[in-house]
C-alpha cells in the first residue's frame, strides 16, 4: 500500500522549498529532475472513477509506465491506497499485466475484467508535470521520498483545451515510520506556507473533466472489534472523526456549500466528543486544543447564519409580511456568504495545516502516553467492552442529572442539557458495534429526540441574537428585526408553555435501557 502526504504550494514559494535547509540536510543524493506526461484513461460513463479507482500511463525518461490505485482512505492530506505498476509498451493500458499483479479478491480486480469497462476504455484527462526528487533519510532510519511537482492538469483537444494548475508536494513513506512524514511536513512549514492536498490529481482530473461536484460526506461506518484495547478504540474513533473533518475540506474551502459546511462541523463535534469521552485517560495537547477551538469557532458562525437562513427565516414566509420578511432573509444570506469566506480563508490559513498535521503526528505516536502516569496506560490496555459500558453510563448519569433542569431552567442550561444528550448520543453511536444494533437504535432514537426538542429552541436563542445583531448595523433594519424578534420569541413561549414535547422526549429518554 503506498502512504504519502499531499500538501499544497503556491508556485510563488517553490524556490524556497528547494532552499529549505531540511531538504538538504537529510537528501541521500542530489535531487533528480523528471519531465511526466500522464493520461488517465476510464470507460465513458465513468466506471473506474465511481468505484474510486483510478488508472494512468505514464511516459517518463522515455519509457511507459501504468499505475492503478484503488481502495484505501483519505485524512487530512494522508493518502493511503492500494498501488500496482507495471511497464508497458505504449500510451495504453495492459489490464492482463495488472490483473496479475492484484493479489486476494480486491473488487477493483473483478472491476477490471468486465468487457464493458476492457472495452471501452479511453482518455478522459492528461497531466504534464516538472517533477523534483529527493530522497532522504531521517536520523531515526525512516526513508522518504519527497517529490514537488508543478504542472497542469488538462482536458480537451487543442483547440478547446482547459486546465487547471498543479503545485503540490508530496511525501511517500518508503519504509520506517509514518509520523516521519508528519516531522518533515511540520518543519517545512515552518519556512513555507503548505495547504492541505486533500483531492489527488486523478480527482481533481475527473472535476474538470466530467464536471463531478465536491459533495458533502457524511461519517463513515466505524467498526470497533470486542478484542480492541481502550487505546485502540480511541484511535478507530479519533481517526474516524478526522476522515469526515478532512473529507469535507474542499467543499467548504471552494464554494459556499451549506451541507459541506455542516458535515465538517460535525465531523469536529464528534472529534471533541471523543476527546472529552477518553479525558480521564489521555488529554491534546495545548496548542492543538487552542487551534481545534479556533476552527471550530470559524465554522460556527458560518452554521448559525446557515440555520436563521434555511431553518427559521424561510418557515416564516406565509406568517410574516413580505415586506416585512425579505430584507431581513437577504442581510442574513449575506452575512451567510461572509462567514463561509472566514470559513474558507481559516481553511486556507497555516494554522489549520499545523492543526490536521498535528492531530495526525499525535494520534499515530501515541502521544499522550509521554506524561501519562501507570494507571492511566493500564486503563489504555484495558478491553474496550467494559470501558465502553461505563462511558456510557456516565454520560446517561450526567444527562439525567441535568435533566432536572429541563423544565424550570434557563435557556443556557436546556443548552447544557441539548449538549449532554448529543454527547450521550454520539457516545452510543462510537460504540454502537460493540452491542446489539436493535438496543442501540433503541437508545439512540430518543436521544436524537430530545436533542431535536432543544435543538428547535436553541435556534431560536440563536436567531434572536443574530437579528439583533443585524438590527445594530444597519438602522434600515431595526423595525423589521424587531417584528420577527417578536415573532419568534412568542413561538418560543408557546413551546415553552406547552411543555408536552420535552416532557415525552425526556420519558421516552429515561424509559431508554442503555445498550450494554
Amino acid at each position: 500500500m503506498e502512504v504519502e502526504l499531499k500538501l499544497l504550494l503556491d508556485p510563488q514559494h517553490a524556490a524556497r522549498l528547494r532552499e529549505h535547509p531540511l531538504l538538504a540536510h537529510h537528501a541521500t543524493q542530489e535531487p533528480v529532475l523528471l519531465a511526466m506526461h500522464d493520461v488517465y484513461v476510464d470507460t465513458p460513463d465513468l466506471q473506474l472513477c465511481r468505484h474510486q479507482a483510478g488508472l494512468r500511463v505514464r511516459h517518463i525518461d522515455g519509457a511507459w509506465v501504468q499505475t492503478l490505485k484503488a481502495g484505501g482512505s483519505v485524512r487530512g492530506g494522508l493518502h493511503s491506497r492500494y498501488e500496482w505498476e507495471s511497464a508497458v509498451a505504449g500510451a495504453a493500458p495492459d489490464l492482463d499485466a495488472l490483473d496479475a499483479l492484484i493479489k486476494g479478491k480486491q473488487p477493483v480486480r473483478a472491476l477490471l475484467r468486465q468487457d464493458a469497462v476492457r472495452a471501452n476504455l479511453q482518455t478522459v484527462f492528461g497531466t504534464r508535470i516538472e517533477r523534483t526528487v529527493w530522497q532522504l533519510a531521517t536520523p531515526q532510519g525512516d526513508l522518504v521520498e519527497c517529490v514537488l511537482d508543478q504542472g497542469v492538469i488538462e482536458h480537451g483537444s487543442a483547440d478547446s483545451m482547459r486546465s487547471v494548475p498543479v503545485s503540490e508536494v508530496e511525501l511517500e513513506l518508503k519504509a520506517g515510520r509514518q509520523a516521519a512524514l508528519f516531522d518533515i511536513a511540520l518543519a517545512l512549514l515552518q519556512e513555507v506556507p503548505l495547504w492541505i492536498g486533500q483531492a489527488s490529481k486523478a480527482e481533481r482530473g475527473y472535476r474538470l473533466a466530467a464536471g463531478l461536484p465536491v459533495k458533502a460526506v457524511k461519517a463513515q461506518p466505524l467498526i470497533l472489534k470486542d478484542k480492541l484495547s481502550v487505546q485502540q478504540g480511541f484511535l478507530a474513533i479519533a481517526a474516524n472523526c478526522l476522515e469526515q473533518v478532512s473529507a469535507n475540506q474542499d467543499g467548504v474551502a471552494s464554494s459556499e456549500d451549506v451541507e459541506s459546511l455542516h458535515q465538517m462541523r460535525v465531523g469536529l463535534r464528534r472529534l471533541r466528543s471523543v476527546l472529552s469521552l477518553f479525558k480521564p485517560l489521555l488529554a491534546l495537547p495545548e496548542d492543538l486544543q487552542a487551534d481545534l477551538d479556533w476552527l471550530v469557532a470559524k465554522l460556527g458562525a458560518a452554521r448559525d447564519w446557515d440555520v436563521l437562513v434555511l431553518d427559521t427565516l424561510a418557515p416564516c414566509e406565509g406568517e410574516v409580511d413580505a415586506d416585512t420578511l425579505a430584507p431581513l432573509s437577504e442581510a442574513a444570506r449575506e452575512e451567510a456568504r461572509a462567514a463561509h469566506a472566514q470559513a474558507a480563508e481559516a481553511l486556507a490559513d497555516v494554522r489549520y495545516t499545523r492543526l490536521m498535521l498535528g492531530l495526525q503526528r499525535w494520534l499515530l505516536t501515541c502521544g499522550w502516553r509521554e506524561g501519562s502516569t501507570p494507571r492511566q496506560r493500564r486503563a489504555l490496555e484495558q478491553p474496550l467492552p467494559r470501558f465502553a459500558k461505563q462511558a456510557l453510563r456516565q454520560r446517561q448519569r450526567r444527562l439525567r442529572k441535568r435533566g432536572k433542569l429541563l423544565l424550570s431552567g434557563t435557556p443556557d442550561e436546556r443548552h447544557q442539557i441539548r449538549i449532554a444528550a448529543k454527547k450521550t448520543r454520539y457516545a452510543a453511536e462510537f460504540f454502537a458495534s460493540l452491542f446489539s444494533d436493535g438496543k442501540v437504535r433503541a437508545y439512540v432514537k430518543p436521544l436524537s429526540g430530545l436533542q431535536d426538542v432543544l435543538g428547535g429552541l436553541n435556534d431560536l436563542q440563536v436567531a434572536d441574537g443574530l437579528l439583533r445583531q443585524l438590527a445594530e448595523e444597519q438602522s434600515t433594519l431595526q423595525a423589521p428585526a424587531s417584528f420577527v424578534r417578536g415573532y419568534l420569541a412568542a413561538r418560543a413561549h408557546e413551546r415553552l408553555a406547552d411543555a408536552r414535547g420535552m416532557r415525552q422526549a425526556w420519558r421516552r429518554f429515561k424509559a431508554a435501557r442503555l445498550p450494554g
